[in-house]
């Protein structure tokens, strides 16, 4: 069996049909991260994709050791597809990014500096949007930014943006559920941990067509707001002052 070595990093990747992006990001990962002076791997986990995405993943973990591939046997969404893959990550370190090489992995140097004072780390594109996406996707991101931060109670300025690095207990405790990818910052500052941002590229979409617009970033995750919200008011909040035995 191969990567029997407990690595320190783990690059955790959903994927849906993401056929004509697959090789390109494992170039750019590799470009990336090979020169750090840091063992790693990388966990993509196929969410049952219709396309050639299995096969070119099949292809990439018999010519990379650092790649680790699973496949769901029906389709379940990307957080299901991002939890299966941080449940399967055995790093130190867990950083989150997309398939679609919006997300570059020459960035994740900032994060592990981050991650050097805080907990979590999360990217913030508010400064770069324009770069890789059109109107309607900047302005929809901007109203469910605005939307989530008001409900929730939170300040994250991009919380659609699932570039992410995080200390692997953050998710200890944490219970996913259908649409959690995109509150993972305020679920992990519930556990007590920090949350920092840092600014990160945003390109334009390499290869395929976004799998998001409007219904997505609000309206479909509008339930998902309010029970976060519920579970904020909620949560048992103690401190134990004093123990004996």
């Amino acid at each position: 069996m191969k990567n029997q070595i407990m690595p320190e990093l783990s690059i955790v990747i959903p994927c849906y049909n993401e056929e004509g992006n697959l090789r390109a990001l494992a170039d750019a990962i590799l470009s990336a991260l090979n020169p750090l002076v840091i063992s790693y791997e990388v966990v993509i986990t196929d969410d049952a994709s219709t396309d050639n995405s299995w096969a070119i993943l099949n292809e990439l973990a018999a010519s990379y050791p650092q790649f680790n591939i699973q496949r769901f046997k029906y389709n379940c969404g990307e957080s299901a597809a991002s939890w299966a893959g941080m449940k399967a990550a055995r790093g130190r370190y867990i950083v989150t990014l997309d398939a679609d090489l919006q997300n570059d992995p020459r960035d994740v140097p900032k994060f592990l500096e981050a991650l050097k004072y805080h907990d979590c780390v999360c990217g913030t594109r508010v400064a770069t949007r324009g770069q890789g996406d059109n109107f309607i996707r900047i302005l929809s991101s901007r109203i469910a930014n605005w939307v989530r931060n008001r409900l929730s109670d939170e300040n994250v300025s991009d919380a659609g943006c699932t570039y992410r690095a995080f200390r692997r207990e953050c998710i200890d405790n944490i219970k996913f559920f259908r649409g959690a990818h995109r509150f993972l910052p305020t679920l992990i500052k519930m556990e007590g941990f920090t949350v920092t941002e840092v600014p990160v590229t945003n390109n334009p979409r390499f290869a395929g067509k976004s799998h998001y617009g409007v219904w997505n970033r609000l309206f479909k995750s509008f339930g998902d707001l309010l029970a976060v919200r519920w579970m904020k008011e909620r949560m048992l909040r103690y401190e134990i002052v004093e123990k004996t035995n």
